[in-house]
């Protein structure tokens, strides 16, 4: 099962990776997948709750955004949805040459750290009116 290496590796990254001043946790991480990257999403969401255990990404939710897959033919510059399993053959013109615009994705689009909980101000005595 690669979704855990995957998981593994997002976590790593992510841990890496430089924190806004005061962020103390992640609370959410939001990847982008390719129809056509061979990712299991359920398998991904298990494998990440598991490798987010122990770090600073410890309940943080994640969130995937599937990308369709697209090819565009080079002939005719016919572009089309490649579907699972793919269609490389290009609808218009019957081409071979299609060039895989989208669909192979697996990229962290972005992190969502929790903000630092603020230091309460010390407590001063409210000011009474002198006479």
């Amino acid at each position: 099962m690669h979704e855990m290496s995957i998981a593994l590796a997002v976590v790593d990254q992510v841990a890496s990776a430089e924190r806004p001043a005061g962020a103390t946790a992640v609370t959410r991480v939001r990847l982008q997948v390719g129809e056509l990257a061979g990712v299991v999403s359920d398998a991904l969401a298990f494998s990440f709750e598991l490798a987010c255990a122990g770090t600073v990404l410890e309940g943080a939710e994640l969130v995937t955004e599937t990308v369709s897959a697209r090819a565009r033919c080079g002939p005719c510059a016919d572009s089309w949805a490649v579907g699972m399993p793919p269609h490389l053959l290009c609808p218009r013109c019957g081409g071979t040459t299609a060039e895989l615009m989208s669909g192979r994705e697996l990229q962290i689009v972005s992190v969502c750290w929790n903000d630092a909980p603020v230091p309460a101000a010390p407590h001063s005595p409210p000011h009474l009116p002198t006479h």
